[in-house]
């Protein structure tokens, strides 16, 4: 049997939740709305209905914000990249703030210093190093277009996915996240197609031949283009040698040819058309090399300001052995070598530390050594015999935190002060809980990496108890 929809009507939003959710309280029950902001006052259709609190979506917007601005690009709310551009960016910054005091206090309920303010972006817009785009045989409709007949779905488009729909993708004209010639780019393949009968790809049938386009842009200039197409196909060269001749910014040009149902490229091969088939990359005098499928900081002048603030929290004198967890191509590592005796950097992807290693390389590193494997299985007694006991942890995990192993793994080594980078201060409040067994948290500052967007970042200072 079906449930009833249940609509609740004129709801006054009244704070910030968190993750794009404003709150209001109705009888008494706690109401979660996304994709609003407080002062908005909206009918509500619940999603979820339990007896303490709901979640739903604004059906009608009866009353918009005092606190809401125009948003400067022609796709938002559609595209889904961008969450909060109707926000003032001072007003995204006290929501981020709020985001990370309240997971500290509320998930790890440990004692606490005064958090930092926010550390805000310079560069609010073009801010990104690394785009990706999609094409596709299937436009997304919007609301209004869904009922008329003569308006089809079936349409090459350039540009992301809507958000929610893996096979529709929102056609881009200009994106404000990435400098150009990136807008350049991607239309003009996607007019170059058109003229030249290419086909996209459509993601549920799986065929077509333009598939993804890969854009990355360093703040030394350099710029790297990828363009993965479905299959080996005559077409292809004569499009890379007209990309090449259309865009001399460009200073490597790779293609990859991806037969598979998904889009990832760790298990693929791009293939040098022109150029190195790398870019380099700088934080402040450090350099770094950037391949296709390199992980790097997405924002380059923000990710400075995360290691500089790590660094000033490993509090580092030049006698202490610091150990770079999930190190990834060894950036943190390598940022704060200077003021430390030696750098031991582990992650479990073998590619990222020979990336790791060239860029060790690159910098003339004589006291850094990477590792690939999981630090549970590897550092053991053994381990610190051979490259010492670590003084400092820096821990950069993913989003989804870290393994409740290698917490237990951190207590047994007991080093004196750990630095814990985190992209989801949910998770990293729920490993701080654990942590708290033997550690005190000393410091705690958030950073913004990524402006009119949800995410936010933290970086948080242990000190052995």
């Amino acid at each position: 049997m079906r449930r009833k929809k249940v609509v609740l009507q004129n709801v006054v939003l009244e704070k910030y939740a968190a993750e794009g959710q404003s709150l209001a309280r109705v009888d008494g029950k706690v109401i979660f709305v996304e994709n609003t902001i407080p002062g908005d006052e909206v009918d509500v259709l619940l999603k979820k209905n339990k007896k303490d609190w709901g979640e739903g979506v604004a059906l009608q917007f009866h009353k918009y914000s005092d606190l809401r601005v125009k948003p400067f690009c022609q796709h938002f709310g559609v595209c889904g990249g961008c969450q909060w551009q109707m926000l003032p960016y001072a007003k995204q910054l006290e929501y981020k703030q709020q985001q990370v005091v309240d997971n500290l206090q509320r998930i790890a309920r440990i004692q606490l210093p005064e958090i930092q303010p926010i550390i805000g972006a310079h560069e609010t817009r073009e801010y990104r190093n690394k785009m990706e785009y999609t094409f596709a045989n299937k436009r997304y409709l919007l609301p209004g277009e869904l009922n008329d007949a003569s308006i089809s779905g079936d349409e090459n488009v350039a540009g992301f996915h809507a958000r929610g729909f893996f096979d529709k993708v929102v056609p881009i004209v200009q994106c404000h996240l990435q400098s150009e010639p990136t807008n350049r780019l991607r239309n003009g393949i996607a007019e170059y197609a058109k003229e030249h009968g290419l086909t996209h790809y459509d993601i549920r049938q799986h065929h077509g031949f333009l598939r993804n386009l890969q854009v990355r842009l360093a703040t030394t200039g350099e710029l790297m283009v990828n363009l993965v197409v479905g299959y080996e196909d005559e077409a292809l060269f004569p499009l890379l040698e007209w990309i090449k001749n259309g865009f001399p910014e460009i200073t490597t040009l790779l293609y990859t040819i991806n037969p598979k149902k998904n889009d990832s490229l760790y298990d693929l091969e791009p293939q040098v058309y022109t150029g190195k088939g790398f870019i380099i990359e700088k934080l402040e005098d450090y350099s770094f090399k950037i391949s296709p499928k390199s992980f790097f900081q997405t924002n380059t002048r923000q990710g400075e300001k995360l290691y500089q603030v790590t660094r000033e929290y490993a509090e580092l004198d030049g006698s202490q052995v610091v150990y770079d967890l999930y190190c990834g191509t060894g950036s943190i590592g390598i940022f704060v070598s200077k003021q430390a005796k030696k750098i031991v950097g582990v992650e479990v992807i073998e590619d990222a530390i020979a990336d790791a290693k060239e860029n060790a390389a690159l910098n003339e590193l004589t006291d850094a050594s990477f590792f690939a494997g999981d630090v549970i299985d590897i550092v053991d007694e053994a381990f610190f015999e051979a490259h010492g006991k670590p003084d400092v942890v820096i821990t950069d995990p993913p989003r989804a935190g870290m393994h409740e192993k290698l917490v237990k793994k951190l207590l047994e080594i007991a080093a004196p002060t750990i630095v814990y980078v985190s992209c989801n201060p949910a998770t990293q409040a729920r490993d701080l809980a654990l942590l708290d067994e033997k550690y005190v948290v000393t410091k705690v500052q958030p950073v913004d990496m990524f402006p009119h967007t949800l995410h936010i970042e933290n970086v948080v200072q242990l000190k052995l108890r």
